[in-house]
Formats: C-alpha cells, structure tokens, sequence
C-alpha cells in the first residue's frame, strides 16, 4: 500500500473518497428510517434507563402542562376578587416547579447515562467488526476514514443521545400534552393555534431535505479530510525527501476548504430553523391576542384561560423550537450512524474450514491457482507448483511479478479465484483460518511493531511464551545483545510502530517473534532487507537452524540472499517462467541470469 499511498499524494486526491465518487456518495440518498431503526435496537438494550428517564420526563411534562393551568385558575380568582384558595393554588404551583426543576436534572443524568451505554456498545460492536473484517477490505479502504468513523461519528452518537434524546422526548410528549389542555379549556381557540402546527411541518419539511444532504456531506468530507492526514503523517518523510510539502499542502487545503463551504452551508440551515420557528411562534401569539381577546369580550373564555392560552402556546413552540435546533446535531448523528452501519454490514472475513493441520511435515501444493484483485485484472495465471516438506524455497521477480500474491494466498488474506492450495493434502479452505496462520510465521519487509514492551512484541506470536522461550528467540534472532543495551532491556515500551529503534532493530525483533512462533511454515519477505552486513550474515546463520526441517518461503529481492536455495521459482506477471536451483538457472541464462547479472530484483 506504500505505493499506492505515494500515488495519492501526488494526485492531489482525498484518499478513501475521491473525485466524483466521493461527490456521488455524499448526495445520495440514505435510508434514514433503517438507520433509526437500527439506532432504536440499541434503545432496547438500555430497558431500565430509557424506561427511568420516560418516567422523569412524563413527570416534568406533567408539572409544566398543569402550570400555567393553575396560573389560569389564580388569575380568574383575582380578576373576581375572590381570594378564597388562592394561597394553596400558589403553593401547589411552586410544588409543581419544583417537580419539574427535579426531574430536569433526572433526565440529565440519565441521558448522560445512556449515551455513555449506548456508545460504548456501538463502538465495541465497531471495533469488533473492523478486527474481523477481511484484509482485503482495509486494503482498499482509506485507514484515516475508518478512524474517523470511530472517532468523531461515534462521538457525534453520543452527543446527540447525551444532548438531544430527552429534549426530543419532552418535546413531543409537552406537544401532546399542551394541545390536549388547550382543547380542554377552549377547542376553538385551540384549533386557531394549531395553524402554526401546519406552518412548522412545512417548514421543517423543506428545510430538513437540504440539511441531510449537507450534514451527510459534511461527515464523508470530515473522514476524507482524516484520510489526508494520516496518510500524510504515515507518510512524512517520503514526503519531505520529495519536497512535496506543497503539494500536500494544496491537497489539504483543498479538502478542507470544501469541508468548510459544506460546513457553513450545513451551519446555516441549521441555524435557520431556530429563528424561523421564532417567527411562527410570534404568529401564534397575536392568533390568541386577537382571537382570545374576541372571545373574552363575547363570554365565552375568562381572562386567565387567555393568559394561560399564551404560556400554552410559548410551551407549545418551545419544544418546536428545541427540536429544530437540535435538528441538525440529529442529522449529523444519523449520517454518522449510517457509516458506521456500513463498516457494520460488511462481511467478516470468510472462516469457513474446520479442519487441523495434523502432524504432516508442511508439504504445500500450490494446483493450478488463478486469482485476481479486482474482476478483469489477473495478476495470477495458472500458477502450479509443489514445495517439499522441509526445503527452503525462494520466489523472485521484478516489482508486480506476483511473490507477495502467493504468500496473501497462502495465508488466506485472499482467497484463490481458482485451482488449489494445499498443505499436506489438505485444501487450505478446509482448514480452520486460525489453525492455518498459527502454524505459519512470516516476517514482513515492512516490520510491524505496537506500542508495547519489547517482551510484549515478541510473545505477541505466542502470549504464553515464558521470558526464557523470549530471551532464547531473542538470541536466536541476534536481537538480544541490542535488547540488553535499551534503557529498560525487554521492558522497554516502544512509541507507536516502534519509531523509537531504528529500522534494522525493528527488523530483528520482527524475526525473533517468527522463531518463537516456532512454526511449520516459514515465510521471509526479504527478512533481512535493513540490517547491516554482518548481521545479515549471522541472521542467515540463524535461519539455516529455524529453517531445518521447516517448509520455507522466501521472497528474495537480492539474490545473494537466496543461492543456498533448494529450489528458486522464477515470477514474471503471475506466471512460473523457470525454475531450478541457482547453478542451473545461471546455466539456463533466461531470466534469472538477467536479474542476477543486473542486480534488479525487487518488490
């Protein structure tokens, strides 16, 4: 993927999301109610918290409808001169208040709660998905976007729930409540308020359309954006070697200035429901000024029912209000639901295959084996070869001859689109995946480290290794001389992939972790690419003894590496073009007297 990312850079291109694809993506349309329904499933898993926080917010709803009722019942004995029951109306009301101020901060809390719950789940099930999802799928998936769906897409869940949900539940169910007293104490005056009802939908209706195209945009653009920069960061020093400082600069600017007109233009409508529920809000107000002062002049309503007909309607356009403005942060946690949903729905890595290896020396038959990555682009073409058990095979070639093909093949990070591979008989399908790669070691030309002990790095290929199998891997490898002169030996934690030891040292702990896995198949990917010299020398000794009796896949890039071969296999575009040990492939003078004569083999 090295290259890959090289060419991105240069392109001026967002990784992950790029050029009219990523256009195409964002305007699309998504299935909102599968979404929520999807984000409901996780509601029901929270039983006793969602049904708490309905309890506290059905009590405050009912404190703040009966308010202003008892408002209405206060002021009509005023207006009467009546003030026979007026004080205990006045101590219910502050009663009432204070209910309602106390279940306000049950809601809060309870919200908190269930967000922390519900995020927490969803960003295991994620993390779980990602880690059984199948090599092929990060291979062509911009490593910065997933991280933006974990990070800032779950958190955007976990706002909205935290924020949003109890403001939504106490507005519909104050809604609900509020028109019922309003047709209670006057059906007319209330059906005259609820025209506002059809200006809010209709204005909700054609505002919301826009805001979901712009916020999904939004979230797509902000994991495309993360993709630049860990690409650009994974990357840096390709980078600066290359003085293209600038240009990922223009990359940058480029993405996030497109980020930014979509942010603004998300911002904007969003911030334009508050204030044109405001103006329908006030359109209520002289409906019931007018109309309310009509009816009481004709008799039909008091004086405190039109009081209480304005706190009504203020009560029935603030959840409105609520609503609108939360709008867009619920937009944004729906966009961010669906793409999480979508790493959800993919399909886990295939781990059909129930069989063991068995006690079989390693024999690996590679039958007649056809693949391609993407459909139409064969990259392997009928490749039929039989490794015997205990001999040290090398496969080279020129860059894109197919080496690292077969060893993805062989370790099932991708599956053959024909023929066979076989380990002592046995298709590879057929074995259980896990089994397969347990008894398989490979060292990688590009070293893989994790911000863990020295000691963790090396057992992470068998965690119940004791510090003595360590140590004696470590010598092995001719790490353990390096080790003991670290500032904490074995204990030493290492910054993020190792940055902290040089490339060589991060080679030779990659190798020490392959003899401790003590495996029946051994494959180097050229192992010993940045090591000095005169530790090349020793770990080739070294390997001579991990070697014996193992079966041994070595991709060579410089074939002073691999002369000692049983049997060298000679790649050009997929296909076995000769093969034979390294007198007689000199004698041949094809093609591998061409590479070794010119010293151009690479990967």
């Amino acid at each position: 993927m090295s290259g890959e990312t090289n060419a991105q850079i240069s392109n001026y291109k967002i990784p992950g999301m790029r050029g009219p694809r990523s256009r195409q993506a964002a305007e699309k349309a998504k299935d909102k109610k599968g979404t929520l329904r999807r984000l409901v499933q996780y509601f029901a898993k929270e039983k006793k918290i969602v049904l708490f926080l309905l309890i506290a917010v059905l009590l405050s709803v009912v404190c703040s409808v009966y308010a202003p009722k008892l408002q209405s019942d206060a002021i009509d004995l005023i207006a009467e001169g009546r003030f026979t029951g007026l004080n205990d109306i006045l101590i219910i009301m502050i009663l009432v208040h204070t209910g309602n101020s106390f279940c306000t901060f049950i809601q809060g809390r309870y919200s908190a709660i269930l967000s922390q719950n519900i995020v927490s789940r969803m960003r295991k099930e994620l993390f779980d998905k990602i880690v059984n999802l199948p090599v092929s799928y990060l291979d062509r998936h911009s490593h910065g976007d997933m991280m933006s769906r974990m990070t800032n897409d779950v958190e955007n869940i976990s706002n909205t729930v935290s924020q949003s949900m109890s403001s939504l539940f106490s507005g519909v169910f104050t809604v609900i409540g509020t028109v019922g007293m309003m047709l209670y104490l006057s059906w007319k005056l209330a059906l005259l308020s609820c025209f506002t009802i059809v200006l809010t939908v209709t204005a909700t209706k054609f505002l919301s359309a826009a805001m979901r195209r712009f916020y999904t945009k939004r979230q797509i653009l902000l994991g495309s954006l993360n993709g630049t920069v860990e690409e650009m960061v994974t990357g840096y020093k390709t980078v600066v070697t290359y003085n293209r400082q600038e240009a990922v600069m223009a990359a940058f600017d480029s993405n996030s200035d497109e980020l930014t007109k979509t942010g603004i233009a998300a911002e904007i409508l969003g911030g334009s429901m508050g204030p044109v529920m405001n103006v329908i809000n006030n359109i209520g107000f002289v409906i019931i000024a007018a109309f309310g002062g009509y009816f009481a002049i004709k008799g039909s309503i008091s004086v405190g029912i039109i009081s209480a007909f304005i706190v009504y309607a203020k009560q029935f356009g603030r959840p409105i209000d609520e609503i609108a403005q939360i709008y867009g942060q619920i937009q944004t946690a729906i966009a961010g639901a669906e793409r999480v949903f979508e790493i959800m729905d993919e399909a886990d890595e295939d781990r059909a295959g129930t069989l063991g290896m068995g006690e079989g020396a390693g024999v690996i038959r590679f039958k007649n084996v056809n693949f391609s990555y993407l459909p139409g682009k064969q990259v392997i073409y009928d490749f039929d070869f039989e490794v015997r058990a205990g001999h040290k095979i090398a496969l080279v070639g020129a860059t894109g001859s197919g080496k690292t093909t077969m060893v993805n093949l062989l370790m099932r990070f991708y599956d053959v689109d024909s023929g066979e591979i076989l380990i002592d008989g046995v298709n590879i399908r057929d074995i259980d995946r896990d089994t397969l790669r347990k008894n398989i070691a490979i060292v990688l030309q590009d070293t893989i480290l994790f911000a863990d002990s020295i000691r963790s790095n090396i057992a992470y290929s068998r965690e119940d290794a004791s510090m003595e199998e360590v140590i004696a891997a470590a010598k092995m490898s001719h790490a353990h001389r390096m080790i003991r002169h670290l500032p904490k030996g074995y204990d030493t934690v290492l910054t993020e992939s190792g940055y902290n030891l040089s490339q060589g040292q991060r080679q030779l702990l990659a190798i020490a972790r392959a003899f401790l896995a003590n495996p029946k198949i051994l494959i180097l990917d050229e192992a010993t690419s940045s090591v000095d010299t005169r530790t090349e020398k020793h770990i080739q000794d070294a390997m001579i003894r991990l070697m014996k009796d193992r079966t041994s896949l070595i991709i060579a890039h410089r074939l002073s590496t691999i002369q000692d071969a049983d049997c060298i296999v000679v790649m050009d575009q997929g296909r076995i073009i000769e093969t034979g040990n390294h007198e007689e492939l000199l004698a041949k003078k094809g093609k591998y007297y061409e590479l070794y004569t010119s010293n151009d083999v690479e990967e």
